[in-house]
């Protein structure tokens, strides 16, 4: 088993369920980062511009030899698989953050149109709540191992703050990954008429 520094860093794209991450993945391909996607699951009303998802991230624990193909490339991981990552490699994380509401809401819509029973009133308020705090709860859990990873170079990014002002979270993605990217190209892509579960509209 080699070095963490002898191998090339992987680059994922991660946060809790309809936190942006998608977009972030469109956005770094844009900018010049390819994605390591299997196309699986396909493009429809709730992410019409693609999941970009890669099956075999689900399978971490027990199948890395994906990672070589990740090598130079980009992939999309939901947030509880980041606790999995081998130690023996470097990572280079953006991580997906919004508003908590936002986030329930979308996920609620999504459910709504897969024809999964939507509850309402005070019992809906009631799931919320449970839901939220568990996810508050892994954030913590989650933040905690990332900060706490020497291996790992993080940064936090605010789907809010995207679509109300690209341009300074752009240039701090940018930096993260070493200049490199065509930032605007990246801006082309952020299209806010895709927000909408606005907080302020709950």
């Amino acid at each position: 088993m080699g070095n963490a520094n002898d191998r090339e860093i992987i680059n994922i794209v991660s946060g809790l369920p309809r936190s942006g991450t998608s977009m972030m993945m469109k956005m770094l391909e844009a900018g010049g980062i390819e994605p390591l996607v299997d196309h699986i699951r396909k493009a429809d009303e709730d992410n019409p511009k693609g999941y970009f998802e890669f099956e075999k991230v689900k399978q971490i624990k027990e199948d890395t030899s994906w990672f070589d193909d990740a090598e130079g490339r980009v992939v999309k991981m939901v947030s509880m698989l980041l606790l999995d990552l081998p130690r023996d490699r470097r990572y280079r994380i953006v991580f997906m953050r919004r508003e908590m509401k936002e986030i329930l809401a979308s996920q609620r819509k999504m459910e709504e149109r897969n024809g999964m029973e939507i509850k309402q009133g005070a019992e809906a308020d009631a799931e919320d709540r449970l839901m939220a705090a568990q996810f508050r709860k892994h954030l913590v859990k989650v933040h905690s191992f990332l900060e706490m990873s020497d291996n790992i170079d993080l940064l936090y990014v605010r789907y809010n703050d995207i679509l109300a002002d690209a341009k300074p979270v752009i240039e701090q993605v940018n930096e993260l990954f070493g200049g490199r990217l065509d930032t605007e190209k990246m801006r082309e892509v952020v299209d806010p008429s895709l927000y909408r579960q606005r907080k302020q509209s709950l």
